[in-house]
């Protein structure tokens, strides 16, 4: 992943820098890009949401939505990202979700939309962090909740927290 620049520039991931922070896998791997990354602090994710995705076979046939769920685990990885990112780990790391506070689901969120996940974090004890999370399409608020986590106690071992 990119690192953050001396001279204020947010460092970025793309997918191939994703896939190594992280374990998810297609069809689980719901983060495309990661921009205006501020170390441990910020991120926005990027995910084209698509009608080929298997989530909309059923959810719902003729009237596609992305579940709810899918967002919040979207924004959950892109903080989970930044997390293992800034232990400049080598590897595939595992995040924990210990709770998610506050949810509330805005709008629907369709095949065409580019799904922005905006991650800010709050609160960090040891492995544990928490963050604010608000998923935007266009710039308004679809999605928004409290998301709490722990990186898992292999990886904490090693050194540093999520």
């Amino acid at each position: 992943m990119t690192e953050t620049k001396t001279d204020g520039a947010l460092g970025t991931a793309d997918l191939a820098d994703i896939i190594k922070a992280l374990p998810h896998r297609y069809p689980m791997l719901l983060v495309d890009r990661i921009v205006d990354i501020d170390g441990l602090d910020s991120a926005v994710g990027i995910k084209n949401v698509t009608y080929n995705e298997p989530h909309f076979l059923g959810h719902f046939p003729g009237n596609p939505i992305m579940p709810g769920v899918l967002i919040i685990e979207g924004l959950a990885q892109t903080a989970g990202a930044i997390g293992i990112r800034s232990l400049g780990m080598d590897r595939p790391a595992l995040v924990y979700f210990m709770s998610i506070d506050k949810a509330k689901f805005r709008k629907p969120v369709v095949p065409g939309d580019v799904l922005e996940y905006h991650v800010r974090l709050i609160k960090r004890r040891g492995s544990i962090c928490r963050y604010e999370c608000i998923a935007r399409v266009a710039g308004e608020t679809v999605a928004e909740a409290e998301l709490t986590a722990m990186l898992s106690p292999d990886d904490a071992k090693r050194g540093g927290g999520v």
